[in-house]
């Protein structure tokens, strides 16, 4: 009796073994149609079924340009509005651009481009270069009056006008 009860194990054995496997194959199977779902509704589309086109025009558009800036070596000074009295002011600017040809030209065109700052500075009011409000307000006309000036000149126009020094007295 004991040569029969040896082969009938073997048989229940290997069923036991078929049954883990195909559990396994079943939760490997689910955990992949999750990601996979996951992913669909998430990133709008598996990996490797989108167009090549489209993710190469997405890397073009996501493409990171570095600003370039160019000092002014020399600050800019002026005699503004005041109370009464004569007031100063002075200020030291670097400009900002994307397009390095641009700060080529702001810097071809400089005595124009500082001559026009000087007038812009010398317009505003000492009360109002006092405040971060005005203060911001002349880098915005600053910076409309140097593209101004490029654009007469047929360049390319700067992205920012910066303060690297600003007194007033």
């Amino acid at each position: 009796m004991a040569e029969n009860s040896a082969p009938e194990a073997t048989p229940a054995k290997k069923g036991k073994l078929k049954l883990i496997i195909l559990v396994t194959l079943v939760v490997i199977l689910a955990i992949a149609l999750s990601v996979a779902g996951t992913l669909w509704f998430l990133g709008g589309g598996l990996p490797g079924m989108g167009d090549d086109a489209q993710a190469e025009d997405n890397m073009a558009v996501e493409t990171f340009v570095p600003t370039a800036y160019l000092n002014i070596e020399k600050a800019l000074v002026t005699t503004v509005q005041g109370e009464g009295r004569q007031r100063y002011a002075q200020a030291y600017v670097a400009f900002g651009a994307t397009d390095p040809q641009a700060l080529v030209a702001a810097k071809l065109h400089m005595p124009l481009i500082r001559s026009q700052l000087v007038m812009v500075l010398g317009s505003s009011s000492f009360a109002e270069l006092q405040t971060p409000e005005g203060r911001q307000g002349l880098a915005e006309s600053m910076l409309a009056t140097v593209n101004q000036v490029l654009e007469q000149e047929g360049e390319p126009s700067v992205n920012q006008v910066l303060f690297k020094n600003f007194v007033v007295q």
